[in-house]
């Protein structure tokens, strides 16, 4: 009775992650940009949990994957992409880009659909047990909810030119599906030698927090691309 109670539990965990990550797409599609990226936060605490109680309980399934893969593009592919067509919808659009204004926000879409790709790939690519081919989506969906609800007067401002965050798109939706290796954050020790990307990493993460608040953690992302390219050039 015990096995057939938690085998249950991770897949449990991961339909929390599908649920929370739905609330975050109504919420990213009503401009209510602080609130979706609270419960795209939830949800990637929800997807870190069911891998975990997964190996503890031994209760691994071939549903628990494609159900993972599947909250996982709600969560942080659609609930991102939503965020970023709902910001389409406010900016202010320059003179030579009348006319197209209404029909750049469906580019936003390319944030879910490359999200999609990069999570299929993930499931039968066999080299990426210790480290990621590709941006992993939780650290995309975090990019774009943390730019948004930090930077959010100023991307909406005159100031500021649509092109840019059409280039954005792109550039992180290739690098979703990029064959680019970067590093994880799982610890098998607390060695320097074992682990010094992780920890060069973890120490400029603070100052980022500190003096850039919410916006610090898409500077984070950013920083966490830069330090897998450059440990990349060093191998």
């Amino acid at each position: 009775m015990a096995n057939a109670i938690t085998r249950h539990i991770p897949n449990t965990v991961t339909c929390l992650n599908l649920f929370s990550g739905c609330i975050a797409c109504v919420m990213a599609f009503e401009a209510k940009y602080e609130l979706s990226l609270i419960f795209i936060l939830l949800s990637a605490v929800f997807d870190f949990f069911d891998g975990m109680l997964a190996r503890l309980l031994k209760a691994h399934s071939s549903i628990g994957k494609e159900l993972d893969s599947l909250a996982d593009d709600i969560s942080f592919g659609i609930a991102p992409a939503l965020i970023v067509f709902s910001l389409f919808k406010e900016m202010a659009y320059p003179v030579f880009m009348s006319g197209i204004e209404e029909y750049i926000p469906y580019l936003a879409f390319l944030i879910a659909v490359f999200s999609a790709l990069r999570l299929a790939k993930f499931n039968v690519d066999e080299r990426q047990t210790s480290s990621f081919i590709g941006l992993p989506t939780p650290a995309n969906a975090l990019f774009w909810g943390s730019l948004v609800v930090g930077s959010h007067d100023y991307l909406v401002s005159t100031g500021f030119n649509p092109l840019y965050l059409i280039i954005l798109v792109l550039l992180l939706s290739w690098l979703l599906v990029a064959e680019i290796p970067m590093f994880s954050l799982k610890f098998k020790n607390l060695s320097w030698k074992d682990n010094k990307v992780s920890f060069i990493f973890l120490l400029v993460c603070i100052p980022l927090l500190v003096f850039l608040g919410i916006s610090g953690f898409s500077a984070i992302i950013i920083w966490y691309i830069l330090l897998s390219l450059l440990t990349r050039k060093k191998k």
